[in-house]
Formats: C-alpha cells, sequence, structure tokens
C-alpha cells in the first residue's frame, strides 16, 4: 500500500513508526534544505555511488530522523551496514566489526557501514577507538548524537566527518506523518481520526516523529471507533516529550533556571512540572535549586539555600511522587525571593587572581607562628579594628542594594570607614 508513491513495510507487528520510516530520501518528510536536490547530503550520496565517501555525524533530536537517514546513506553505498547502540556497546564489539569489516574489504572488495547511535554516550577513550578505522577507511562512521558534537564528541572525531544538523519536525510536518500513517497503513485500517484528536498529538510530540506514531498507534488501539479528542488525550497519559539525556533534558533545565533568575514563578513552575512528567530524577532538580539559591540569590536571601537544602532533604526522605510538593514551594520561593549573584562574582574573580599567580604573602602580624602585632577585633567596642588584612588590586565582594543584602551593603560602609578604606 502506498499514498504519494511512497512505500512503507506493512508488517503489522512492527511498530508503526518502523512501519512507516522512508525507503529514499525523497520520502522523508522535514528537513527541506538539508535534504533537497543538490544538498550536501544529496551530493554525498552521488558520491557514494561513484566510491568517494565521508563520515558523516548526525545532530539532532530524537524522532527527527537521524536512524532513517543513516540506513538511507548505507543503502545507496550499497555497503554492510551494521547498527550499534554506544549505550549497550563495548570497545571489544566495535574491534569485531572493524576486524569483520577489514575481511570483507580484503577478499569481496565490499565496505562497511557503522552506523554507532547515542555516540555521545561512548567515553573519549571509547570513542578513540574507532579512530584509526575511519582514517584508513576500513569503515565509514555513520554516528548519531542528541548532543551538540562540539561538546560530546572528541575533535579528531569531528574533523574527519561531515556534520550535519537535523531540526525537530514542525507541527504541520508531523500532521502530514500521521496523515500518511492513517491513509496507507494496514494496522491502522483506515482509521478515521478527528481532526482535534491529531492536532493534539503533534502538539505534545515536540517535533519527535517517533513519538507522534506511537501516540496515534496507541490512541487507534484504545477505540473501534473514530479516534476523538479525548481517546487521544487518555492514551497519551504520561507521555510529555522529553528526554532525560538528551538535548531536551538541557534545554528544559536551562529553561527552568532562567525563569526562577528572571523571576517568572509561573514558567519555572511549568518547567519544572515539564521534568516530573518526563521522569527527571528529582534529586538532579534539588541540586538544581541548591546552586540556583546560591548564585543567583545569595545573600539576598540567605534563607533561600536553608530552604533549597531543606526540599532536598525531604524529597530524598519521602520520594516522589510527593517530593513535587517541596520542589514546588522552593521554586515558587526563589524566583520570587530578591536576586544578587555577588557572592559567586566574588568567588570567580578572586579564584581568576589566584590562579594566575596575582597573590601576595601573608601579613606577619596574620601568621599561624611568630604573629607580632596582631589586634583581636572583640577588644574594641565595636567589634571590628582598623588593621591590614591582604593587600588587593581591588574589591571582591560588593553587595547589590537587593533585599538582606542591602542590610550588608549599609554595614560594609561601616565597616569600612572603620578599617580607612
Amino acid at each position: 500500500m502506498a499514498i504519494l508513491g511512497v512505500a512503507y513495510n506493512q508488517r503489522v507487528d512492527k511498530p508503526l513508526a518502523v512501519r512507516m520510516r522512508p525507503k529514499s530520501i525523497g520520502e522523508v518528510v522535514g528537513h527541506g534544505k538539508l535534504l533537497a536536490k543538490g544538498s550536501p547530503i544529496a551530493r554525498l550520496i552521488e558520491a557514494e555511488r561513484t566510491g568517494a565517501w565521508s563520515s558523516v555525524l548526525l545532530w539532532g533530536p530524537p524522532g527527527s530522523g537521524k536512524t532513517t537517514i543513516a540506513r538511507l546513506l548505507s543503502e545507496a553505498k550499497n555497503a554492510n551496514f551494521i547498527e550499534l547502540s554506544a549505550i549497550s556497546t563495548s570497545v571489544s564489539q566495535v574491534r569485531e566489526v572493524i576486524d569483520a569489516a577489514k575481511r570483507d574489504v580484503e577478499i569481496y572488495d565490499r565496505p562497511t557501514i557503522l552506523f554507532l547511535d547515542e555516540i555521545h554516550r561512548f567515553s573519549k577513550s571509547q570513542q578513540d577507538s574507532l579512530l584509526g578505522a575511519v582514517e584508513s577507511g576500513i569503515i565509514t562512521l555513520i554516528a548519531a548524537t542528541t548532543e551538540n558534537p562540539s561538546f560530546s564528541v572528541i575533535r579528531p572525531l569531528i574533523s574527519r566527518s561531515l556534520v550535519f544538523k537535523l531540526d525537530p519536525l514542525t507541527k504541520t510536518e508531523l500532521l502530514t506523518v500521521m496523515e500518511r500513517a492513517r491513509v496507507s497503513d494496514a494496522g491502522l485500517s483506515g482509521r478515521a481520526f478527528d481532526t482535534d484528536a491529531l492536532e493534539y498529538i503533534a502538539e505534545i510530540s515536540s517535533g519527535d516523529a517517533r513519538r507522534a506514531l506511537t501516540l496515534m498507534e496507541a490512541a487507534a488501539s484504545a477505540s473501534s471507533a473514530q479516534v476523538n479528542l479525548e481517546i487521544a488525550r487518555s492514551a497519551s497519559a504520561n507521555q510529555i516529550a522529553y528526554d532525560a539525556a538528551g538535548d531536551l533534558h538541557y534545554d528544559t533545565i536551562s529553561a527552568f533556571i532562567k525563569s526562577v533568575r528572571g523571576s517568572d514563578p509561573d514558567a519555572a513552575i511549568h518547567y519544572l512540572a515539564r521534568m516530573i512528567a518526563g521522569g527527571e530524577d528529582p534529586r538532579f532538580i534539588a541540586r538544581r535549586l541548591m546552586i540556583l539559591a546560591s548564585e543567583d540569590i545569595g545573600l539576598a536571601d540567605p534563607g533561600a539555600l536553608q530552604l533549597a537544602v531543606a526540599a532536598a532533604q525531604t524529597v530524598e526522605l519521602i520520594g516522589m511522587p510527593e517530593g513535587r510538593i517541596p520542589l514546588a514551594e522552593v521554586t515558587i520561593y526563589l524566583a520570587l525571593a530578591p536576586k544578587s549573584n555577588r557572592a559567586y562574582s566574588a568567588i570567580n574573580q578572586a579564584l581568576e587572581d589566584v590562579e594566575s599567580q596575582s597573590i601576595t604573602e601573608v601579613p606577619p602580624h596574620l601568621r599561624s607562628t611568630g604573629a607580632v602585632g596582631y589586634q583581636y577585633p572583640h577588644d574594641d567596642p565595636k567589634g571590628v579594628i582598623s588593621q591590614s588584612y591582604a593587600q588587593l588590586k581591588q574589591r571582591y565582594y560588593q553587595p547589590s542594594n537587593h533585599g538582606f543584602e542591602k542590610t550588608l551593603a549599609e554595614r560594609l560602609k561601616v565597616i569600612d570607614e572603620i578599617l580607612g578604606r
């Protein structure tokens, strides 16, 4: 069965996302510029047919088509195609593939393509094990990652590869994918879907075609009649798009942090809910809240850190789902708290000076042995005595006028007068 000239694997014992996997580059939905005639990948396919080749890094979110494109590239080259996942593959298994590839080249003059999914899960030493075979051409590597290769893939591999970035599918593109499935897939048997049901699935799939098709199939299985919005919602329960190990993890926690820092409690709670619904480790969230309390609120509200620590301990004691409550409490409190990063800036600047060797000797009267001339501050009624503590080129702590730190600023002004600064 086909639609618009597109043929799919109709074995209904396989998941819908597998059954609908495109059989040619032209059938891939989305990535128009990347896959268009004359594009880098299109030119690569033509080069493959004449024997030229480059290894490839495909970088994109889940369900954007990385595995599909990798398989289509391998078919164009007519090569042995070996698929491994970095999550479960050892260096010894990679070496077995390389040894087999050597034999195939020597005996049959047949190339081998190694598709390594989630290459960012490989350590540096594991990635190093691929270099010799890639450089010599024994294998052609097509690697996929949901994380920026600049941070997750070693530089020698990047320099030997063409890097292609895949964007999430748009809502319109997801609707196109689902409409193809509805019309052409034997497993769905032409099942009718209300427009708002498909719109809802496309919306919550967040650009992930595989998720959209999985939710579509779940909704179809939940009803013997037409699939409406209520059925789609029910079948999609607890399926909010979130990848606790990939870009969505980093993007969401980044948005969460920036919303708290920006004093928007509603946005912060929204991203907190997305992380919780997506199965994020609540201890990770609690750690980020403690860092937020120190870095972005600091001495403007010293109690913020205490509250964040208490929430982390509470989550550890009571677990989830109840742990969502203290996490929400602290999120809202930190978002509404006065903000100051002055302590954070002070320690960073001081460390920079120390690391650049911009330091002086400890004054004699402050040393642990042989100290002469030290004055004990408690002997003075004001609790502060004018004496030198360090010869510094600059002031590190400069309090803001936010929250409690305004009180500290006033106190520091008094101390400066006593110390003659």
